[in-house]
């Protein structure tokens, strides 16, 4: 266990952003300074165009005929299908959480299929395959600390050493239900595994739902600051729920996707996501890839002790032709370092990619960048530009928001010291 990185966790949990506030009233209670339309670096919506963004619109799907996606708390039932704990146990039917998911997809039931996990630490990777039914995983301790799940994946492993540390015991073979996910990453033909399968926690199940545990990528500082993937969770299938979940890491701690960055257009599917009461933590795109993401009441945290050079919190690779990427909500934002870190960057895979991303009704705490809070993208390196639009005679903005000239990258009625929107000098 990585106990640096838990100790500041649990500090985060037990003082919140409290600890940052200068004043005798939390940031949470101060009026936000925010005002439409912002500047060019840091461009602000109005009440009219915030409407656009809810947790309903990212939640819609791209069939007009489908039905939306209302998504209702996790409720887990009294006697769970599966239990993972040490052996001898009451009630334990597995001892590793990857055989109590096996268990469950080779019942190919339709029905939701609950796996309780016993307070402890599992170390090693956790696949959840596609299936009929869906699969929910939940820790049984007071707190979501007292499950961890965790490994020191690191993304530039070549296959042969991926292959040796991710699968050491064989759980990984034909005819196991995960055994093409692990199949495809030893496969590569790369000098490494890259990024996708750097992950310590991946699946492809639709209606996925996590509750009261820790994913944790252990690779943490023992690497440079170079160009280190270190997945902990990553998710690419539909109608996901995490709540109260930790997720640990550095480069890339949460990564969502549709299998893969580029087939989502092709496929005509946009996978959803809800992020509920639950803390992230890393350094470089701490949440990536291509879906529809929303994040309430969750806390995010930029560390630099890997890297002091830069942070990012958000990469999104939203198609330029979806409306909806990454939305925060309710959440909290805090960052270590003097004015290093910043809120987000496109992550540019291809020509067709404008990330999209909203935070909105939080608290930006200090260590952002106010003069620059969002940076150029990534891989192209295409120059942030927000969209100021105009001022109609009624005192109204008028601009296009996903006008494909400007990033995608907005704010609304943020608080805290970092949420200040500062002027920019004239030319």
């Amino acid at each position: 266990m990585n106990i640096s990185r838990i100790s500041r966790l649990a500090l985060a949990l037990a003082f919140g952003v409290t600890l940052s506030a200068c004043s005798s009233t939390p940031p949470d209670q101060l009026p936000s300074e925010q005002a439409a339309p912002g500047t060019a670096s840091r461009p602000v919506l109005s009440a009219g165009e915030a409407k656009n963004f809810t947790a309903a619109h990212y939640y819609s799907a791209m069939d007009p005929n489908a039905a939306p996606w209302t998504p209702s708390a996790i409720n887990v039932p009294a006697q769970p299908d599966f239990v993972v704990g040490p052996a001898g146990t009451q009630g334990v039917t597995h001892t590793s959480i990857q055989a109590a998911v096996d268990a469950a997809i080779t019942k190919h039931s339709a029905s939701r299929q609950y796996i309780a996990i016993l307070p402890g630490e599992y170390e090693g990777t956790v696949y959840v395959p596609a299936a009929p039914g869906s699969i929910t995983l939940y820790g049984t301790g007071e707190k979501a600390i007292d499950v961890k799940i965790g490994l020191a994946i690191d993304s530039e492993l070549d296959r042969n050493s991926w292959r040796h540390l991710v699968n050491p015991a064989g759980k990984y073979m034909p005819g196991k239900p995960a055994w093409y996910m692990f199949d495809n990453c030893q496969s590569k033909q790369s000098a490494t595994v890259g990024m996708m399968c750097s992950a310590v926690f991946w699946s492809q199940n639709n209606g996925l739902q996590l509750q009261n545990l820790t994913i944790q990528n252990t690779l943490g500082d023992g690497v440079d600051a170079g160009n280190h993937q270190a997945v902990a969770l990553r998710t690419d299938g539909d109608k996901v729920q995490i709540n109260n979940v930790n997720i640990l890491g550095r480069q890339n701690t949460f990564f969502v996707t549709n299998s893969g960055l580029q087939n989502t257009l092709q496929n005509n599917r946009l996978t959803r996501t809800q992020v509920t009461n639950s803390y992230l933590e890393g350094d470089v795109d701490i949440v990536s890839g291509r879906g529809a993401v929303v994040f309430d009441n969750t806390e995010f945290r930029v560390v630099n002790s890997r890297t002091q050079q830069e942070g990012y919190v958000f990469a999104p690779a939203t198609l330029s032709n979806m409306f909806y990427g990454f939305l925060a909500i309710n959440s909290r934002f805090t960052a270590a370092g003097d004015g290093v870190a910043q809120l987000g960057r496109s992550l540019d895979v291809d020509s067709a990619t404008n990330g999209q991303v909203v935070i909105r009704d939080s608290v930006i705490n200090e260590g952002f960048n106010m003069a620059k809070p969002w940076a150029d993208a990534a891989i192209s390196k295409r120059p942030y530009s927000g969209n100021t639009g105009a001022m109609d005679d009624k005192g109204n903005v008028q601009r296009n928001l996903n006008d494909a000239n400007f990033n995608r990258m907005w704010e609304y009625n943020n608080r805290g010291v970092g949420s200040k929107v500062v002027a920019e000098p004239k030319q």
